[in-house]
């Protein structure tokens, strides 16, 4: 079995599953291929009185991201689209990677307004900043009166 020309890898046929049995490792994303798990890579940093989070958006315009704030949880989501009735004046597509899609993720942030969230984009990385909230101090006593 030689591997194709135009696959993504040398060894992607090499090491692919072709009997299905495990299935994690098969997943395709038409958006970005077998490299969908990198796809939206995310730190969260904590300083004294924020939570910083960083998610990378490479390929994505600012205006195909939307983040949204509800019920407590944070969620931000890319869409993509491509113009399939594009047509190269000067050959035809060999292999042609690029497709139309959408990738989200959400995360659990607690009782955060939406006027308190920053967001930034710049150079295919979402920057968001959002307070830290006040932890609730347990009570001094522990003693439990028996009845």
């Amino acid at each position: 079995m030689l591997p194709s020309l135009f696959s993504e890898n040398l060894f992607d046929e090499f090491f692919d599953d072709n009997f299905g049995m495990f299935p994690m490792w098969n997943g395709r994303n038409p958006l970005y291929g077998k490299r969908a798990k990198n796809l939206m890579k995310t730190d969260v940093r904590e300083t004294d009185d924020t939570y910083e989070v960083d998610v990378d958006l490479p390929g994505f315009k600012k205006d195909e991201i939307n983040v949204d704030l509800k019920d407590g949880y944070l969620t931000i989501s890319a869409a993509k689209g491509l113009d399939k009735d594009e047509k190269d004046q000067k050959g035809r597509y060999i292999r042609q990677e690029r497709y139309a899609g959408s990738c989200s993720r959400s995360f659990y942030v607690g009782d955060v307004k939406p006027e308190d969230v920053s967001a930034k984009y710049e150079d295919g990385i979402l920057k968001l900043s959002m307070p830290k909230q006040a932890k609730k101090e347990l009570p001094k006593t522990s003693t439990i009166a028996i009845g």
